[in-house]
C-alpha cells in the first residue's frame, strides 16, 4: 500500500504524511482496563483505614457502634479534639516527640552515612568482619536489646529523659547497610579519585561527593527514621518513667487506660498525631522522587 505524501515546496519532493493512529481493539481496551481496576482496588484498600479514622474522629463512640454504623464524617470533631486537650498534655507530648524524631533523624543520617561511606569506598583492616557483625545485628530481633538498653540507661541516670530515646536509636544497622549498598553503586570511584588528587580528605569527600550523590538514599532513610521515631511506642513506654515527660504515643495510650475506651476521642488524637508525619513525608518525598527521576534520566 503506497504511503500518501504531502506536497512540498516547488522543486522539492513531498513529505510523507503521518500514518493515522490505529484505535485499540475492544479486546485490547479490556486488557488495559484490568491493571487499572486492580490499581484502583489497591488505592481504595489503602485509603479506607485513613477515611475510617476520619469517620470515627468526627462522630461519637455511640454512632460508631450503632447498627448500621455511620460511614460518613460527622460533626463532633471539635468536641473530640477538646476532650483530648482536656485529658492529656497533647502539645507537650507533641513537642517531645518532634524533638526526639528530628534529632534522631539528623544524627542517624550523619553517623550512618559516614559509616556507610567508609564501608563502601575504603579498604581497612577488619572491614569484612565488621560488616558481617553489622549484618548479624541487623538480623537480631529488636526485643532482645530492650532489657540491656534499660539497664544501661539506668546506670547512666537517663531513665525518664528524652536522651534515652535518642542515643540507642543511633546504632541503626539498617541505616548503615542501606546507605552502604546505595553508595557502593551511586558514588563514582573516578570522582573520589579526582577529589583525592585535589587534596580532599575523608570528611570533604563525604560531604562534597558522597552526600550530594546519595541524596535520594538519604531522603528515604530520613523518612524511614523519622516515621519509626515518631511512632515508637514500646521503648518510650519502658524507659519514660517520668509522667511529666511523655511522647505522643504513650500519651495517647493514656486515653484508653485512665478514661475508658472513647474511640472517637482516641481517633481524634491519633488523627492529629499523623499530620506531622504526612507533612514530613510530602517534604522529603519531593527530594526522593525528583532525584530518583534525575538519576533515571542520566
Amino acid at each position: 500500500m503506497a504511503v500518501p505524501t504531502l506536497p512540498g515546496p516547488e522543486g522539492s519532493a513531498g513529505v510523507a504524511a503521518p500514518a493515522p493512529k490505529r484505535r485499540p481493539s475492544g479486546a485490547a481496551r479490556r486488557r488495559s482496563l484490568l491493571p487499572h481496576l486492580v490499581l484502583w482496588v489497591g488505592v481504595v484498600a489503602a485509603l479506607f483505614p485513613f477515611y475510617w479514622s476520619v469517620v470515627m474522629a468526627t462522630n461519637t463512640t455511640r454512632d460508631i457502634f450503632s447498627t448500621p454504623p455511620k460511614l460518613v464524617p460527622g460533626t463532633h470533631l471539635a468536641e473530640n479534639i477538646a476532650n483530648v486537650f482536656a485529658r492529656i498534655d497533647f502539645f507537650g507530648a507533641l513537642a517531645n516527640t518532634a524533638l526526639v524524631a528530628v534529632v534522631t533523624t539528623v544524627l542517624v543520617l550523619t553517623l550512618d552515612s559516614l559509616a556507610a561511606f567508609a564501608f563502601a569506598k575504603f579498604e581497612f583492616p577488619g572491614r569484612r568482619v565488621l560488616f558481617g557483625l553489622l549484618l548479624l545485628l541487623f538480623m537480631l530481633p529488636a526485643q532482645l536489646s530492650l532489657i540491656p538498653q534499660f539497664l544501661i540507661m539506668r546506670e547512666l541516670g537517663w531513665t525518664g529523659q528524652l536522651q534515652a530515646l535518642v542515643v540507642p536509636a543511633l546504632a541503626n544497622a539498617f541505616g548503615v547497610f542501606w546507605m552502604r549498598q546505595y553508595m557502593s553503586t551511586s558514588v563514582p570511584d573516578e570522582v573520589l579519585d579526582a577529589a583525592r588528587l585535589d587534596g580532599c580528605g575523608f570528611f570533604r569527600q563525604w560531604w562534597h561527593v558522597a552526600v550530594p550523590t546519595a541524596r535520594p538514599g538519604l531522603a528515604f532513610l530520613a523518612i524511614y527514621t523519622f516515621v519509626a521515631a515518631w511512632n515508637d511506642y514500646v521503648w518510650p513506654l519502658i524507659v519514660l518513667v517520668n509522667p511529666e515527660v511523655q511522647t505522643l504515643q504513650t500519651s495517647l495510650a493514656q486515653l484508653n487506660v485512665s478514661f475508658g475506651t472513647d474511640y472517637s476521642m482516641v481517633m481524634a488524637g491519633a488523627l492529629m498525631a499523623i499530620i506531622p508525619i504526612m507533612v514530613a513525608f510530602l517534604f522529603l518525598s519531593r527530594w526522593f522522587v525528583a532525584d530518583g527521576v534525575a538519576g533515571a534520566v542520566k
